[in-house]
């Protein structure tokens, strides 16, 4: 049995630029794709490609975050792997619907016989709680193992195996608990992952996804720090990293 105890991201997707030749840009400084897209988005809005100010693209970025003018970072999508949160976790980060999609592993046709679990990180470090928290997920995973194996010789009379496996897997995920790992595949653009970490890093957030949201900013500031360089983490009063944005929900 696999227990993790930190969240795994990976990036899939970043923004892909393609400047029209008939509506050049005059850009200062260097820029990701992503935060080229915005740029040249906000510029058509007023026609300013002759870019009069002489900003860089950070700079042009920092002003249209202090003005709230966000629409310009829907056009701007990042795809993130998410792995090593819990059921529970996920649960929580579905609930963003606005600019997201998901696509998450299924119980229902995955064998969770040798799944991967999470400890909480209120758990961790506390070596009575862990081994009494260890002690529950194996024996739920005990359990769920126990039911496919009767839930299998229940549907015999089922002649497609396939099928056959999911009738017993979809009742015996019922006994899993909401530590079981998921992985999951997160598309959002730029204001709506903006949105889900101003609301996901403050220390009132729950410690799992908080923590979750503390590795999806870490690399999305280090794929586009213009778009997401005003969030600030640090350690909270609870001794847990927790983060914190100059500009709210632009």
């Amino acid at each position: 049995m696999e227990i993790l105890k930190t969240p795994r991201v990976s990036l899939l997707a970043r923004p892909q630029f393609l400047e029209p030749a008939h509506l050049p840009v005059q850009w200062k400084g260097e820029a990701s794709d992503g935060e080229r897209i915005a740029e040249f988005a906000g510029r058509l809005c007023y026609m300013s490609q002759h870019n009069p100010a002489g900003r860089t693209t950070a700079e042009y970025l920092r002003n249209i975050l202090r003005q709230g003018h966000g629409s310009v970072f829907e056009h701007s999508q990042y795809v993130l792997l998410i792995e090593g949160i819990s059921r529970s976790c996920s649960h929580e980060l579905v609930r963003h619907r606005a600019g997201f999609g998901y696509s998450q592993l299924s119980q229902r046709y995955v064998d969770e016989s040798h799944a991967a679990f999470v400890m909480p990180p209120a758990i961790q470090g506390d070596p009575a709680l862990e081994a009494a928290w260890l002690a529950q997920v194996e024996a739920a995973q005990a359990a769920y193992v126990q039911a496919v194996e009767g839930l299998m010789a229940r549907y015999a009379w089922v002649e497609d195996r396939v099928h056959r496996r999911k009738l017993a897997r979809e009742a015996a995920r019922s006994v899993l608990p909401n530590a079981t790992e998921v992985k999951i595949v997160v598309s959002a653009n730029v204001r709506a992952w903006r949105t889900m970490l101003e609301l996901r890093l403050g220390e009132g957030a729950e410690l799992e996804i908080r923590r979750m949201a503390v590795a999806v900013l870490r690399l999305l500031q280090s794929e586009a720090p213009a778009l997401f360089g005003d969030f600030e983490i640090y350690r909270g009063e609870d001794g847990n990293e927790s983060g914190r944005v100059e500009y709210h929900k632009v």
